[in-house]
């Protein structure tokens, strides 16, 4: 019997059901802090907290990486809230009215979510999350197991487990057996593209709303299915400052509650508690600031959340230890105690205030779903772009924004477009409206112009989705009843035996058919000027697949048409009512480009990055990756479109240098230079001009004369002072030239995302696609120096070069990969311009 029962016992201990909880140090075999921990040790750790204790902890693998590594969840609270974990979850949704089976319970737990090492670089956080989970699990301490008994706990060990990696694995290479604190040291010197950005070189603290990477999809649909009261986003400084933690910095955005700055403060006072216990220094109210609505502090206050940053020094360049400009000697061990405290410290705070939270979480929902925020009570999409309107539509499911029909009528509203109260008919349009759980989100989203009350910023200032996605909008004053909404279907009806068959292009989804037709080898012409056929009219751009030239092919040609959701128009030949017939000098068969990126040392990232996804993961078209470095005396034979993002280029610090690519260039070769890239391009003289601002008028020699004075500024102003010559980030009115292929698909005006001041001279040989005239700011801040210099120039062109063409954008038409309504723009670039 003895026997059996020691039997049982050993099986129990090797499955893991007896499994003694073990500490962090214990697990790894060396102390935190001693050394950075691979990922897959992380999530090994959390594995077994999870064997050790299953009645206080459920993990949950929540998606996978671009590499394959997972995404993991861990929820910890007391065994009866884990026993009833979903409940409480969709308790939390009753809250706020996103799910109305049955009344909410008040009497529920808060729920906090630690978010660590969003930016892989940002590497103690990771760290700090396993000693976290220990400490809220271990039996001997009995503070957490009171806060547990009524907070959830929700741990994401690691949002960003390949750009880790890549600064871990490249770290362990470069330390020797002792740590180097010298910050000369090569281990404080990471290569491009550095560990902060995700496989492709994203920033995924800058990508929570526009959900462009996998990452971030996979972890805001678990957000939105938990709704917590708190969110904290932990990151990493440079190594001179202090920590930083909320209350965060002004602007905050106008839909801030007075409850959510006032627990802001609550929690700060009590992390400066701790600090100032241990003598750690800190500040707060400064740099960083709750505007711009894709961090991870932002979205989740617009979500009804307390959203907050906290930032220790060390982020790349920490290593191990480092010495500061101070002297003093910051080691790993100090940034993992500092994100610690403030994480239990978080946890504290929300068990003391559970009640308070709770009940302050429904009164901001109850306001939301009954008042609506904002002037304007709903929003009507009357845009016809099918291709838009899919694409937005995506962007609100993804979101969770409640949306449906319009009705019809006539309505008056905001049109942004034009900027002026109109009228408009409503028919078949989308209405979203403000009363909804989503109602702050979908304001910061919407509004015409955002209010800054201090602009002094972090990021850009204007990202309203009208002129994101190009959709013809009105912002109504009044609460309108919305119905139910579905998107037709399109499904392509190809006729047997046609002549040919016609495409329209006109959103990026039929860019992105264009790009599937040319890499399975179908032959693609396009109208440069419109034409009717059989009574209807066809837009210049038409994609036209002759039959000719694609017996074999029509077959895959249907099948990729009905992936696309593209309508299709059958021709049963080839003569055109109006118009140029198909075999006109004005149809042009587009040629099958091979496409090269720029990239590595000297090229932004971000920048980089946003192509490469673009090709890789949206268009599904093939594209070569060259170092910057490598260009000069690389085989460019077998390249038709080079790409150059923004970025600082070798080969073009002067006029003389880059001679093999611009003779590449001028036998015919393409290059789209955009940001930087375009201005460096203008300063080594290939035929750009950069426009200069206005020479300024003749200073009066008076004494009174404010000229005189212009250059005395008070010390404490510096910062602000500095913001005349900036523009964060503002959108402006284009006029577009949209007979020129660059500009198919779109409409006289396009709304541009201005980064920087760069325009470029009228060029007289060429053609400026899009210029700006006059005063054009649309929404944003912008300057007063540089707001004088941003008119009556080119933003967007083509100038020929002997047999090539250099397409050139003054800034990033895809920035972030979030401004939907320039992806076409760089499409055309590579694949329509020049043909």
């Amino acid at each position: 019997m003895n026997k059996r029962i020691l039997a049982c016992l050993l099986l129990f201990s090797s499955t893991g059901l007896f499994a003694q909880l073990r500490s962090p140090d214990d697990f790894l075999a060396y102390q935190l802090g001693s050394k950075f921990t691979p990922h897959y040790k992380i999530v090994d750790y959390f594995n077994q907290t999870a064997a050790a204790n299953s009645q206080m902890i459920k993990l949950e693998k929540y998606g996978e990486t671009n590499e394959g590594r997972d995404l993991l969840l861990a929820f910890v609270s007391a065994p009866e809230n884990i026993s009833r974990l979903d409940e409480i979850r969709k308790n939390n949704l009753r809250l706020t009215g996103l799910l109305k089976d049955k009344p909410a319970d008040l009497n529920a737990p808060a729920i906090v979510w630690l978010s660590y090492n969003v930016h892989g670089n940002e590497a103690s956080s990771s760290e700090v999350s396993m000693k976290t989970v220990y400490e809220l699990l271990n039996p001997a301490n009995t503070q957490t197991k009171a806060w547990l008994k009524n907070t959830v706990v929700i741990i994401d060990p690691c949002l960003n487990p390949d750009g880790r990696d890549r600064y871990v694995n490249w770290f362990t290479q470069m330390v020797g057996r002792q740590a180097n604190a010298n910050i000369n040291s090569r281990e404080h010197s990471e290569p491009w593209p550095g560990g902060r950005v995700n496989h492709y070189n994203f920033d995924l603290n800058r990508d929570w709303a526009w959900q462009t990477q996998v990452e971030t999809q996979a972890r805001v649909k678990k957000y939105n299915a938990w709704m917590p009261q708190i969110h904290c986003d932990f990151h990493e400084q440079g190594v001179n400052n202090p920590y930083y933690f909320a209350p965060a910095a002004e602007p905050f955005h106008e839909v801030i509650t007075p409850w959510q700055r006032q627990f802001q403060a609550t929690i700060g006072r009590n992390h400066a508690r701790y600090f100032d216990a241990n003598g750690w220094l800190y500040f707060t109210k400064e740099i960083f600031d709750l505007f711009y609505p894709a961090y991870g502090d932002t979205y989740p206050t617009y979500n009804g959340a307390i959203g907050m940053t906290y930032e220790q020094a060390g982020h790349s360049q920490g290593g191990l230890a480092v010495v500061n400009n101070d002297g003093d000697t910051l080691t790993l061990k100090d940034r993992i105690a500092h994100h610690f405290t403030t994480s239990m410290s978080t946890i504290e705070i929300a068990s003391q205030q559970a009640d308070k939270l709770i009940r302050e979480f429904k009164k901001y929902f109850d306001d939301a779903n009954t008042n609506g925020i904002g002037e304007y009570k709903t929003y009507v999409v009357t845009e016809a772009n099918a291709g838009k309107i899919t694409a937005l539509l995506h962007f609100f499911d993804l979101n969770g924004i409640q949306y449906g029909s319009s009705g019809s009528g006539n309505l008056k509203g905001y049109n942004y477009f034009t900027g002026k109260e109109e009228s408009f008919v409503a028919t078949g349009g989308i209405a979203v409206s403000a009363n909804q759980p989503k109602s702050a989100l979908v304001k910061v989203l919407f509004e015409p112009r955002s209010k800054l009350n201090d602009s002094v910023t972090y990021d850009i200032t204007a990202w309203s989705l009208p002129f994101v996605y190009g959709v013809q909008t009105f912002a109504v004053k009044e609460k309108l009843a919305v119905g139910n909404y579905s998107l037709p279907v399109s499904m392509p009806l190809v006729a047997a035996g046609a002549y040919g068959y016609l495409v329209s292009y006109n959103s990026f989804n039929d860019a992105r058919f264009l790009a599937a037709l040319l890499k399975a080898d179908v032959h693609v012409r396009y109208a440069e000027r419109e034409f009717t056929f059989n009574g209807k009219s066809f837009q210049k751009g038409t994609l036209i697949v002759l039959k000719k030239g694609n017996e074999d092919k029509i077959r895959q040609f249907v099948d990729l048409a009905t992936q696309f959701q593209t309508t299709v128009a059958a021709v049963a030949g080839g003569f055109m009512e109006t118009g140029f017939d198909f075999g006109s000098e004005k149809v042009h068969l587009i040629k099958k480009p091979m496409v090269a990126l720029l990239t590595g040392k000297g090229i932004n990232a971000n920048a980089a990055g946003e192509v490469w996804h673009l090709f890789d993961q949206q268009m599904n078209y093939p594209v070569s990756l060259i170092n910057a470095e490598d260009i000069e005396g690389a085989d460019l034979k077998n390249i038709d479109v080079l790409i150059l993002p923004d970025g600082r280029y070798n080969f073009l610090k002067d006029k003389d240098a880059g001679a093999e690519i611009k003779t590449w260039l001028q036998q015919g070769g393409k290059i789209i230079a955009m940001d930087n890239a375009a201005s460096q391009i203008a300063r080594a003289e290939w035929g750009l001009k950069l426009k200069k601002a206005e020479d300024e008028e003749k200073k009066d020699d008076k004494k009174d004369s404010p000229e005189l004075y212009k250059d005395l500024k008070r010390f404490e102003n510096r910062e602000r002072d500095g913001v005349t010559n900036n523009i964060p980030g503002a959108i402006y009115k284009v006029e577009m030239d949209n007979s020129h292929p660059l500009a198919f698909g779109y409409n006289h005006t396009y709304f541009s995302l201005k980064l920087g001041s760069d325009l470029f001279e009228f060029i007289k040989d060429g053609w400026n696609v899009g210029v700006i005239k006059k005063e054009n700011q649309t929404a944003g801040f912008v300057g007063n120096t540089v707001r004088e210099k941003i008119k009556d120039g080119a933003v967007m062109g083509v100038l020929p070069s002997g047999h090539g063409n250099l397409v050139f954008f003054a800034d990033d038409p895809i920035f972030r990969n979030f401004w939907e309504n320039g992806k076409m723009l760089l499409a055309n670039a590579v694949f329509l311009v020049g043909q």
